[in-house]
């Protein structure tokens, strides 16, 4: 495969070449900024200047003659709308066979300028990681977030295409109404889309999807989840491969399995101070109970994560089955009066987590199409979990016996699980496939028959790739690097990590900054929550009713946030702006929190309680955005990925925050608040330093926080 240089000279179309993108000019240019910098010849600010100002210009430049070749193309249509017009008063078989012919000649000059704007877009995306990489500069963040909704911006008419969607559907209509219909007095708006079934139709579809399958807000959200969003398939074999891979059942199954683990892990936060107490022990014991799961999650992470390279369906098997009995322990431990069996139940719980399967799953399995929904889906189902947990345990009130079997607020959680893992094992086991992972790719005979289809068929190749999308091509982009990026080339061809230790190598300093950052909102996080029982009823009396109301009404926000975040706030501001306000907010929420005074009111803590829990979960889409970015891409498969670090790191911080709670609760449930609070102070004023030192640091490549003035 030729460097992307050459291919861009191989495929252009020669009557259009003086409209492409001139990589060779702008390869040259920074190249030559390098030189300047490094001479003093020119500031930082100054190159930004001219490299936006250039590609604005080049951008402009193949905007211009797209909205050109558009204007030809409707004006041809609108030429064969009127032969139309007279066939129709004037039927004429031979006549009506060659129109629809000159309609499809229109369609493959569709796909020609489709392949002309995937070229440049590929064209775009090469040259901006270029610069990024030469100079350590985030722009690419910068240039797009700022072109993209711009009022007068060239890239947004790229992004939006509507030209292409007007031809498209004025192609569509009239060769629907070209084929022989028996009578039918339907129009193509009166049937299904899919009615029209016509292959240049068909292919012109395919490339304009490929062209729009990313959206702002999901693709936010799967950044969110840390799913690897990966280059879409180059080739109908590979997409092939997926399709047979991918199965919509077993994809609701690790949404689902998602869903109730989420709901396990906080359903038990109400009642678990209460039920502590009925064993004997301290109220803030539920520090233990409620993080023993998370210290098991710590390990089961690794093992899901290396279980998936062989098999899905039974690591999914194994983890129903721990987790049916841990909840079983869990809920038996009332009437055996053990608080070891309590806590034996939960590290139960925490080794059938399968959080890094789930992901992992989706980033493997799922077709590039859908992956960002996929994505998304894994974060909302987080999400409602999260809520639907203590919503269920407010609901749970009743107090009864079977036998010597005892139901009330307590046990009622472990035994309302148990059913529920139950239910999903049986249902895992009827309706679960297995992908395949020995899918080869089988080269479809050419049919000689038609010359026409192997001109569209060459025409479609090229257009496999979204306009500018985060993920990069590494082959094409390492063929494509100057000698002096071989060594970052071969770096990144090499193999994925093999250990933690091997993984945590791979880190630099800054991406360590973003998962102290992970670390701190996570422990910031499970402090509120672990002990607003405690807090609540210590305080103001709430019973278990009202504390699972109010976190459930904490866990209903995470969607909302995420929405507002990732449709709106991401595109006014960058994303090291985000980090450090949110991380701001987070500690004005944890200063807010503190008790200073004799009193400690209701809507003090409420509202402190909501400033922290909503500026947490900006922080988190932000920071896990930002990890899913810039990480090595040794980092984004294999067993040690980033997913299952960046997991380590908020599974850790979990457990320090549930040891903490349980550790200052011997000091006395007056001294809990103040005393559990304090750590996070600290860590969120250091975690502060850490990106400020880093705020403005671009003279190193992979400093991520670095980033561009919007006026440079």
């Amino acid at each position: 495969m030729v460097n992307f240089g050459k291919k861009l000279m191989a495929d252009q179309i020669p009557e259009w070449r003086g409209y492409y993108i001139n990589y060779k000019l702008m390869k040259k240019k920074v190249k030559q900024y390098g030189q300047q910098l490094q001479q003093g010849e020119k500031d930082h600010r100054r190159v930004l200047k001219d490299f936006s100002k250039m590609l604005d210009d080049q951008i402009e430049k193949i905007v211009l003659f797209l909205l050109e070749q558009q204007g030809i193309l409707a004006s041809r249509i609108e030429k064969l709308g009127k032969q139309r017009a007279i066939l129709q008063e004037q039927p004429d078989i031979s006549g009506i066979a060659e129109l629809r012919e000159a309609y499809r000649e229109v369609g493959i000059d569709l796909i020609k300028l489709l392949k002309f704007v995937d070229l440049n877009a590929t064209g775009i995306r090469k040259i901006l990681k270029k610069f990024d990489k030469r100079f350590g500069y985030r722009f690419t963040d910068y240039y797009v977030t700022s072109r993209s909704n711009h009022p007068y911006s060239q890239l947004q008419q790229v992004f939006k295409h509507v030209g292409v969607g007007a031809v498209v559907g004025a192609l569509s209509r009239n060769l629907a109404e070209l084929q022989e219909r028996q009578g039918s007095y339907l129009s193509i708006y009166d049937q299904p889309s899919s009615a029209l079934k016509d292959p240049i139709i068909d292919m012109i579809n395919s490339s304009v999807d490929k062209l729009t399958r990313s959206t702002i807000f999901l693709r936010f959200l799967g950044q969110h989840a840390m799913i690897a969003d990966e280059e879409s398939p180059s080739t109908v074999g590979e997409e092939e491969i997926e399709d047979q891979k991918y199965h919509f059942m077993s994809l609701m199954l690790n949404l689902v399995n998602t869903f109730l683990y989420m709901v396990n892990t906080y359903i038990i936060v109400p009642t678990a101070d209460d039920y502590s107490v009925s064993l004997g022990a301290a109220s803030t014991v539920c520090g233990v109970v409620i993080g023993s799961m998370a210290v098991a999650q710590i390990f089961s992470s690794v093992y899901f994560s290396a279980w998936s390279n062989k098999s899905y369906f039974k690591p999914l098997v194994f983890s129903s089955i721990v987790l049916f009995l841990g909840n079983v322990c869990y809920a038996m431990a009332y009437d055996m009066k053990s608080l070891t069996v309590l806590i034996i139940g939960r590290l139960l719980c925490g080794m059938g987590s399968a959080r890094a399967l789930n992901r992992r799953y989706i980033s493997d399995c799922v077709p590039a199409r859908i992956r960002m929904q996929a994505s998304a889906g894994f974060v909302s189902a987080s999400a409602l979990g999260m809520a639907c947990g203590p919503a269920l345990a407010g609901l749970l009130q009743w107090k009864f016996k079977v036998y010597m079997v005892t139901f009330n607020q307590s046990t009622l959680p472990g035994w309302v699980m148990a059913v529920a893992w139950l239910l999903y094992l049986i249902w895992l086991w009827v309706s679960f496939k297995e992908p395949n992972r020995a899918t080869e790719v089988n080269e479809a005979p050419q049919n000689p028959a038609s010359a026409q289809t192997v001109d569209i068929g060459r025409l479609e190749n090229g257009l496999a790739q979204p306009l500018l999308t985060d993920s990069v091509d590494k082959q094409n982009e390492d063929e494509d690097e100057e000698v002096d990026d071989s060594e970052e080339a071969a770096d990144d061809s090499r193999k994925p990590a093999t250990s933690i230790g091997s993984a945590y190598r791979l880190l630099t300093p800054s991406v360590k900054v973003q998962l102290l950052i992970y670390f701190m909102l996570k422990y910031a996080m499970e402090i509120l929550l672990s002990e607003s029982s405690v807090i609540t009823n210590h305080y103001f009396s709430w019973n278990t009713s009202a504390v699972a109301i109010f976190l459930a009404i904490l866990g209903l926000t995470v969607l909302p946030v995420n929405a507002v975040v990732g449709t709106y706030i991401s595109n006014m501001f960058e994303d090291r702006q985000l980090l450090m306000v949110s991380q701001i907010t987070l500690l004005v929420g944890i200063i807010f929190s503190f008790k200073v005074t004799s009193t400690y009111s209701v809507v003090q803590y409420v509202v402190s309680a909501l400033v922290t829990f909503v500026s947490a979960e900006v922080l988190e889409g932000v920071n896990l955005s930002l990890l899913s970015s810039v990480m090595s891409s040794r980092l984004s498969r294999g067993t040690y990925n980033g997913g299952l670090l960046s997991t380590e790191a908020g599974t850790l911080a979990r457990v320090v925050a549930d040891c903490t709670i349980t550790a200052a609760g011997y000091l006395g449930v007056g001294m809990l608040l103040n005393v559990t609070l304090l750590p996070s102070l600290v860590i969120c004023v250091a975690s502060i330093a850490c990106t400020f030192l880093t705020y403005n640091s671009g003279a190193k490549p992979g400093l991520i926080l670095a980033g561009v003035s919007t006026n440079p």
